[in-house]
């Protein structure tokens, strides 16, 4: 018999071991297919005469309500949801054309809901899983990660994992294979360009229709500015982001993305304005006190560039774009110790920030600390070997370090990347 000492030790490491954290094993991605596909179904808009008008992905909720988006019922006169070789009919419950949300009644469908997660505890980096029915076919997966996490809490979703047409109002699915989001748009030959709507949104949609404001929903207007963001058409983004912010006076992306329109055209004044405004609405917009602050560098206003930084970070404390930022301007103030420390803290999060690699490097030469300078920009080129600034910065240093062959050596890497730095360099080395 197990004596009184022995028992109380057990319930002592019993309880120990109750109270340590649980390690949840990410699921494969098959795994996570397996989980979700009952819940994902097709969705048919129906028009007057009872044809197909259009065709998209919906997702079972444990409500027994189906999400879908707004645009894939859009003009429908009736609706169908449709799994496997089961057709139900549908009705439209509440609409939300602003947040590009539907959800329908489709009493007697069968499925499993999915299990729901959150869209404002995703990092960026993170695998997902975006499952749909394209064009009405089977049901396909496709893997990627979170590229981007846009506007506030909870934010709206970027994601490399691919979304094909009819996959709109499907789900972007965790590890865990929980709902992080409803697919809702790609921008056309965009890479990475794939977006979610946020599943916290789903609950604040009201019975009944919200129609879109200024004849757009936000996914639209979102759509077109990045489309023009990522071919770099500033004026054009310019006109229309200012249409949006006019039309969608408090939507914090609309003045996010004028921000940066302006701040890519050099309109510094006007990019803190649209900053401001955005922060005004979202004073939780992590990237818009980072952007804030980088204009506020790009002007020499340092400290204001600073403490936009620490604002960043105080609501996201895992931004490594935004630790890489702040030791930018620490070191201009020449608080080199505390540039380090934010470096640092930049590559603790994202080892793989060439661009931090190379700032601490920058530093570590203002300090005369030539070796650890070396390392630094030879970290920053092994994850991106064609980092002129890095081998530029490389090559100074052998050359100081009495390296003349290896400087030589940089030179030659640099001469393919940028032929003005590549002479600077090589005249330094070897004077005529």
């Amino acid at each position: 018999m197990m004596n009184i000492p022995s028992v109380l030790k057990l319930i002592i490491a019993l309880f120990f071991l109750a109270a340590l954290p649980i390690n949840v094993q990410a699921l494969t991605p098959e795994e996570v297919f397996d989980k979700v596909k009952d819940s994902i179904v097709v969705v048919n808009t129906l028009d007057s005469k009872g044809k197909v008008k259009s065709q998209g992905s919906g997702v079972l909720l444990p409500s027994g309500k189906i999400a879908t988006n707004y645009h894939v019922v859009e003009g429908g006169a009736s609706y169908q949801v449709v799994r496997y070789k089961q057709l139900v009919r549908a009705t439209l419950y509440a609409e939300d054309g602003d947040k590009d949300i539907c959800l329908l009644d489709a009493k007697g469908i069968k499925g499993k809901p999915a299990q729901l997660g959150k869209a404002a505890e995703l990092k960026v980096g993170v695998p997902v899983y975006a499952v749909g029915a394209p064009r009405g076919l089977d049901l396909s997966l496709s893997d990627g990660i979170v590229a981007q996490l846009r506007g506030g809490t909870p934010p709206l979703i970027q994601t490399t994992a691919a979304i094909s047409p009819g996959s709109s109002g499907g789900g972007l699915f965790d590890s865990e294979g929980r709902l992080v989001g409803l697919t809702t748009l790609y921008v056309e030959g965009g890479q990475n360009l794939n977006f979610a709507m946020p599943v916290e949104w789903i609950d604040k949609i009201k019975p009944g229709r919200k129609t879109v404001a200024g004849g757009r929903g936000q996914t639209v207007w979102l759509k077109r500015a990045i489309a023009l963001e990522k071919i770099e058409a500033w004026h054009d983004m310019i006109d229309w982001c200012l249409k949006w912010t006019k039309t969608e006076p408090q939507n914090a992306e609309g003045w996010y993305s004028l921000g940066v329109a302006f701040g890519n055209l050099n309109g510094d004044n006007e990019a803190i304005g649209a900053y401001r405004q955005a922060l005004s609405i979202k004073p939780e917009y992590a990237e818009a006190w980072n952007n804030l602050g980088v204009i506020y560098g790009k002007i020499k206003r340092n400290n204001d560039a600073i403490d936009a930084c620490r604002q960043a970070l105080s609501i996201k404390p895992e931004y490594a774009e935004a630790w890489n930022n702040l030791g930018l301007f620490y070191g201009k103030l020449e608080r080199n110790n505390d540039a380090i420390d934010a470096y640092r803290q930049a590559l603790r999060i994202k080892p793989e920030l060439a661009e931090a690699w190379n700032n601490l490097g920058i530093v570590y030469d203002g300090l005369k600390r030539n070796d650890d300078a070396i390392d630094a920009y030879r970290q920053a080129l092994r994850i991106k070997p064609k980092y002129a600034d890095a081998w530029c910065n490389l090559g100074v240093d052998y050359y100081v370090s009495g390296n003349r062959s290896a400087a030589l050596e940089a030179v030659r890497e640099l001469r393919s990347l940028d032929p003005e730095k590549a002479d600077k360099l090589f005249n330094l080395i070897v004077p005529r």
